[in-house]
């Protein structure tokens, strides 16, 4: 059957986000609370006129306040390694390795004591709350790929498979040639090299593997997927993102310039919008 991957292309969606893709806010309310307390009590240093002696009061009184450091610098880590012309230095926030002066010459340092003197921020809770939100950004690439799951998952249920009848979530290649006895060397480095598929879908004629990825034409990437299909046949394509968008095919020899495989499957690639993955004409 002859397909018009035009009509097909056009109908995609420009993105799959849900309200809750943006910023996953339990977390960050989540992750301040943890803190809150001691966040609190390190807000009495704003509008200090001895802010590095009230910060050592505070350090030795409550040493617990040391874990808040890091991500008043948007850090993650509890170890925050710094340089100058007296060396590297690595500082550690989860106990007292350096001493108290040393944590308030970190302070001045790196500007914390500035912000809180001079009452650039009128409450750490507040500040906190803001900072996890923009490091929270940084998830969407993780929780965009479980959107991507959730969503081929329901077009597999819709089209009439069962889980874990005829359909299987995250499985491994040793796994499916033991299921069904079929020779999958070609992509496991003659079985020295383990891979894990999203979804295997099977037919009573083909296994379909499937590996979901959702990617924005305008970021630098490069993505290599795998397909079976035919009689578990094997075929790789690799697609490069240009920073203008555009996407070119590189190192395949069964791909077409215009990104349709040979044996009639098509890279999904729209420039500037959504990349969604491969699919495969009857």
């Amino acid at each position: 059957m002859k397909r018009n991957f035009t009509e097909w292309l056009s109908t995609f969606r420009d993105s799959i986000a849900t309200y809750s893709y943006y910023i996953d806010f339990g977390k960050v309310y989540g992750n301040v609370e943890n803190i809150k307390i001691e966040l609190n009590i390190l807000n009495s240093l704003i509008g200090s006129k001895s802010i590095e002696k009230d910060f050592e009061n505070i350090l030795s009184k409550y040493p617990e306040t040391l874990k808040c450091i890091p991500i008043l610098l948007a850090v993650r880590n509890s170890e925050i390694s710094v340089s100058d012309e007296n060396g590297s230095f690595i500082f550690d926030f989860s106990t007292s390795k350096q001493t108290v002066s040393e944590y308030s010459d970190f302070m001045k340092k790196s500007g914390l004591f500035d912000l809180l003197q001079n009452h650039l921020v009128n409450n750490l809770v507040d500040y906190v709350t803001g900072v996890e939100t923009g490091l929270d950004s940084n998830g969407r690439k993780n929780r965009g790929g479980h959107l991507m799951e959730d969503l081929l998952e329901s077009y597999i249920k819709k089209a009439g498979f069962e889980k874990d009848k005829n359909y299987f979530k995250e499985m491994y290649i040793h796994e499916i040639t033991e299921k069904w006895n079929v020779d999958l060397s070609a992509i496991s480095n003659q079985g020295k090299m383990e891979k894990r598929f999203d979804f295997v879908v099977k037919t009573e004629s083909q296994i379909y593997v499937v590996e979901t990825n959702c990617l924005y034409a305008y970021y630098y990437a490069s993505k290599t997927w795998q397909i079976i299909y035919g009689k578990y046949g094997v075929t790789t394509v690799a697609q490069t993102y240009l920073p203008n968008g555009d996407a070119v095919i590189v190192n395949s020899d069964d791909v077409t310039t215009n990104g349709i495989l040979n044996d009639g499957s098509v890279v999904v690639r729209d420039n500037n919008k959504m990349i969604c993955g491969l699919a495969k004409s009857d």
